[in-house]
């Protein structure tokens, strides 16, 4: 019982009912020009006076109301009227303009039911409650035959006046009734009209797609660029701390590697934020590439401790330029997976060729540390990110990449890590 009274007038009921009245009142207007049209076509001067012209009146201005609906806003309107009073679900409705004939054809098939459904009941709406309302105050009045009333003599009887109140309270629920299923009627139709067409869905899944792309790209370049800086900020920090009675000209050269590793890193990361504030921000840091920013990624890491050594038989400069890109944040990951796996003190051999068309980078160093399956155990905590990066940047570039334990390394104490990453020189972006 408690159910059935909500769902005649519970909350969702009741603004459903209030979508409808709105229908009703957007409906009035073309009823009065279909009026205009019937009146003198029945040779009548008030249509209100007569309910079939009047029915008639609405009968034609549900067609004009079609045809207007095909102004641009009416399917942004309609589908936030049915999300916030009908209780459909965002992402089931389109809320831009109806482009194709389809889409313009549903729009005006809604249109033209959520006026009629809310002509009638609005209608109802102002009809029913103050006649059941007198039905069920009727057995109060004394002396019915001088109310002024014109009654139906059948409520001369007692048994008739005994049921006029049950009469008007049925209608009510009746009215109510009308409306609840109305609106749940409106509401199921409603994705089905005002939804996005096949077309539409595909656009916006591309979209979603293009924009998940957009973030992985930027989390992959925060991740190598912000990552390898703390990486070896932190290192450069440690060995300054530990000289810093006994060798003052290392820790001058540790600060000033910190000062500039910090100061590119705030640039870049000023365009990565730059990016997802205005796309391509003009005016910030450009990405670093291997053929301009090699010698200092290099330099900065060494100011750490790290003892790298690096072999390039290749031109960077003749590469393209996302091939030199995506080249340096290969190169400066493999340095800082190194240097948060190996230690402070590791040796990193660095190696860029060019053979067979292929660019090809390897990055070795011995580790002491059992291996797991994002490089050896980590002698600080954290990682596990940086070899999903690499190999998300070669897979778009059509390349390949290995990373494990060098062929050959014997025993756990000179057990060599080795990153090997082969880039196609002459292929686009997969």
């Amino acid at each position: 019982m408690r159910q059935a009274a909500r769902s005649l007038f519970g909350r969702r009921a009741r603004l459903r009912w209030v979508h409808l009245i709105l229908g009703g009142a957007l409906a009035m207007p073309y009823v009065l020009v279909g009026s205009v049209i019937i009146g003198p076509a029945a040779g009548s001067t008030n249509v209100f006076a007569s309910f079939p012209l009047q029915l008639a009146s609405f009968g034609v201005g549900l067609p004009l109301a079609a045809v207007t609906s095909l102004f641009p806003l009416t399917r942004p309107l309609e589908a936030a009227a049915v999300r916030w009073l009908c209780g459909v679900d965002a992402d089931r409705l389109a809320f831009g303009p109806a482009r194709t004939r389809g889409e313009k054809g549903r729009t005006a098939g809604w249109f033209t039911l959520h006026l009629g459904f809310g002509g009638i009941i609005a209608g109802m709406s102002l009809a029913v409650p103050p006649f059941a309302t007198m039905l069920i105050l009727l057995p109060v009045f004394a002396g019915l035959g001088d109310t002024g009333l014109g009654l139906p003599e059948v409520f001369d009887h007692a048994w008739a006046l005994g049921l006029a109140p049950v009469a008007g309270a049925a209608m009510l629920v009746a009215l109510a009734g009308c409306a609840a299923g109305s609106g749940v009627l409106l509401a199921r139709w409603a994705p089905a009209l005002l939804g996005p067409s096949p077309e539409g869905r595909l656009a916006a899944a591309e979209a979603r797609a293009a924009d998940l792309a957009v973030r992985n790209r930027l989390a992959r370049e925060l991740h190598d660029s912000v990552g390898h800086a703390l990486s070896a900020v932190t290192l450069q920090a440690s060995a300054a701390r530990r000289v810093l009675d006994s060798d003052p000209e290392f820790v001058r050269e540790a600060l000033a590697a910190i000062e500039d590793t910090t100061r590119r890193t705030v640039g870049e990361l000023d365009a990565v934020l730059g990016v997802l504030r205005e796309g391509d921000a003009p005016g910030t840091a450009p990405a670093p590439t291997l053929a301009a920013d090699l010698d200092g990624l290099l330099s900065r890491t060494r100011a750490g401790g790290a003892r790298v050594s690096a072999t390039v038989d290749a031109d960077p400069e003749a590469m393209a330029p996302l091939l030199s890109r995506e080249a340096y944040r290969i190169v400066q990951e493999g340095l800082s997976n190194a240097l948060k796996h190996a230690g402070e003190r590791v040796a990193v051999d660095v190696r860029i060729a060019e053979a067979d068309g292929h660019l090809e980078i390897t990055v070795e160093n011995p580790v002491t540390r059992p291996a797991t399956a994002n490089g050896p155990a980590p002698s600080r905590p954290g990682g596990g990110h940086g070899l999903r990066g690499i190999a998300d940047r070669v897979r778009l570039l059509g390349g390949i990449v290995t990373a494990g334990p060098a062929a050959g390394s014997s025993g756990p104490a000179r057990e060599t890590w080795r990153l090997h990453v082969r880039l196609p020189l002459t292929s686009s972006p997969a």
